[in-house]
Order: structure tokens, then sequence, then C-alpha cells
């Protein structure tokens, strides 16, 4: 298993884990250009796990932003998704450990997540690994 940054090649890879992880089919070429743009912004972290012959098997996305009630730039995983077959593997504990390692090297200590209410096995390893029940989260569609 190897980590490594997202290129723009893994795109496919990636378009089909957020499908999976939403239950939906989002349109390719706004994806594709929304992953392109993320790619670029330098607050932005995107990580992918690959097995023995470079298939990609997990994905982690972080975005940072200077918030004011913590004065301090503070990163949130958005998406991490593991490849059915290779859940309980601890690859999504390695992605995990892979950013929390880049954030380190930059100096930031602030990591945050938000897991939707029905993804309680997410919840868990969450907890699982070192992450606090602190916050509510409410949502707004408008």
């Amino acid at each position: 298993m190897t980590a490594r940054f997202a290129t723009k090649q893994d795109v496919k890879a990636i378009y089909g884990f957020i499908n999976e992880l939403e239950n939906t089919v989002f349109d390719y070429g706004v994806f594709e250009q929304y992953y392109f743009e993320n790619l670029e912004n330098k607050n932005y972290i995107y990580i992918v796990v690959t097995d023995a012959v470079q298939n990609v098997i997990g994905f982690c996305s972080c975005h940072g932003q200077l918030l004011l009630h913590h004065l301090s730039m503070v990163f949130e995983i958005q998406e991490l998704y593991v490849t059915p077959e290779y859940r309980n593997n601890k690859v999504g504990r390695f992605l995990l450990e892979t950013m929390e390692s880049l954030l380190k090297e930059k100096g930031y200590n602030l990591l945050e997540v938000t897991s939707n209410k029905r993804r309680t096995e997410a919840h868990r390893f969450y907890i699982n690994n070192g992450f606090a029940d602190t916050h509510f989260k409410f949502t707004k569609k408008l």
C-alpha cells in the first residue's frame, strides 16, 4: 500500500468513489472541472492510496481555511473513501495517518471531520482514531 498526492489522472477513480459515497451519479464534466480546480488550491490536500499494482483503492480530501474562532488554519476532511474490498484492512487508518503527517509537517495542528448521521461505521472509525464527538452540524438547503 502506497500513499501519494492525487493527480488529474485519478479523476475517474475518484469520481466513482464520490458517486458511491453519495449514492448518486454526478455530472462528470462538472465533477472533473471542480476536481481540477481543487487540485490547484494550495489549501486543499488530496491523497490517494494504491495497491501493489498501483490501482487506486482509497481517497482522502482535506480542505483548510483560516478560522477566526480558532485563530488558526483548520483542516477538515471532506471525503474519505476506501473501496469495499479493501475495507477492514487498515487502508482508512493509513489514509488518515498520512493526512495527519502531512499536516504536522506543514505546522498545522487541527483536523476536523463531519460525517452524515447515517454513517455509524464512519463515526466509530473516527472515534477509534482519536477524534472527539464535540459538535453538531446543521445544514439548510437554499
